[in-house]
């Protein structure tokens, strides 16, 4: 799920503006310095040394969770451009030319209906297929958001009406995986091409679930109270990462409650978990306060990439951060000092696509960025 204004997406989800808790300015007491970039065309900053060659796919809208073919030769990636998409669809783009040096612009067509709202894409193997959820069925029109100054905090709706879709590169939907009239949606398939992990409040609470390419052996992976969302296959698709709500005191646990009755949910407390596929040996990485969310593996499996906001008392900016699975060796991988998101390595381990408002024009447009992977 994830409605951008920035984004926060649900593995997926939504923002206002990298979670739209604040203006996209850096706020005055935060003590970061503002870095600039090495010269006027460069899209990195001097501190980013995981990062270099980088290259800005997309330049106008809100475009984000761009997510990788299994050949790594393609995207595929929600937007919304506020003029003649109302809200989010499904979009795929070919990469490969960009990657090797072809200096065109990256273009990509629409392959949902163009109807309902969308999130959540992610290739199946062969990269024929791809699946991703939808409330067309429901309605043509996208469904309503939330009152947030009338509920009084930040919320992102839970859309009961998402199911799970497959569709061709084409645009033609060729299965649905899910029916029912839960929330369903967040869904990502293991690099082993067996299992697919997604979130549902099929069971009263906003649990992570996984089942087989074909919709069949649906198996609950988390049992705790709180939001379980946005989960990721670690790249030999024996464990998963995804981020986490854990309210606590009884005042937390019946405000999740209550919202969840409404269908909404409060994303600003997250950290980071981890487990085996099975959902057995689940373990907290991150303990940092605020919103730790779009959690990924690094491609040798040691540590997790995830974005957050913890170092920041009004909420933004978010950062890209890495750390080990055992919680320890925090690092800061981005200093836009605005928005960086939705991280998604190659499968080959060599690049790393995210979304971010660096060097935006419009402060309301998250753009799509890829850059070769220094370790």
């Amino acid at each position: 799920m994830f409605s951008i204004k920035m984004k926060l997406g649900n593995a997926c989800f939504v923002v206002l503006l990298g979670l739209g808790f604040a203006s996209c300015r850096q706020p005055e007491s935060d003590t970061q310095r503002a870095v600039q970039p090495t010269d006027s065309v460069a899209l990195l900053f001097p501190e980013e040394r995981h990062l270099k060659n980088a290259r800005q796919l997309t330049f106008e809208g809100d475009n984000a969770e761009a997510y990788w073919s299994f050949d790594n030769s393609k995207l595929v990636f929600q937007r919304t451009d506020h003029r003649q998409i109302r809200c989010d669809q499904i979009f795929v783009g070919a990469v490969r030319p960009l990657l090797q040096g072809d200096t065109s612009r990256f273009r990509y067509r629409m392959v949902s209906t163009g109807k309902g709202r969308t999130t959540c894409a992610f290739f199946l193997p062969g990269d024929t297929l791809l699946l991703y959820s939808s409330t067309h069925l429901e309605a043509d029109t996208c469904p309503a958001v939330p009152d947030r100054e009338k509920i009084g905090k930040y919320v992102w709706p839970i859309y009961n009406s998402y199911e799970i879709f497959v569709a061709d590169l084409n645009g033609h939907i060729v299965r649905q995986l899910t029916r029912n009239s839960y929330y369903d949606a967040e869904a990502t398939v293991s690099p082993r091409g067996d299992r697919i992990v997604f979130t549902s409040n099929r069971d009263g609470d906003l649990e992570l679930y996984s089942m087989k390419l074909d919709g069949s052996d649906v198996r609950r992976l988390t049992h705790a109270l709180g939001y379980d969302g946005g989960a990721w296959f670690s790249p030999d698709g024996s464990m998963i990462v995804w981020r986490a709500s854990r309210p606590k005191k009884m005042e937390e646990k019946n405000s999740y409650r209550r919202l969840l009755k409404q269908g909404l949910v409060a994303p600003t407390q997250m950290e980071i978990w981890v487990a085996h596929a099975d959902g057995s040996n689940a373990r907290q990485v991150t303990h940092l306060g605020g919103a730790n969310w779009a959690p990924v593996f690094t491609p040798d499996g040691k540590k997790i990439l995830f974005s957050s906001n913890h170092r920041y008392k009004r909420g933004f900016p978010f950062d890209l951060f890495l750390i080990d699975l055992n919680g320890n060796n925090l690092e800061q991988v981005t200093f836009s000092g605005s928005f960086d998101s939705f991280p998604m390595f190659s499968y080959d381990g060599k690049y790393l696509v995210w979304c971010s408002n660096r060097h935006s024009a419009d402060a309301r447009s998250t753009n799509i960025f890829i850059a070769e992977w220094v370790p």
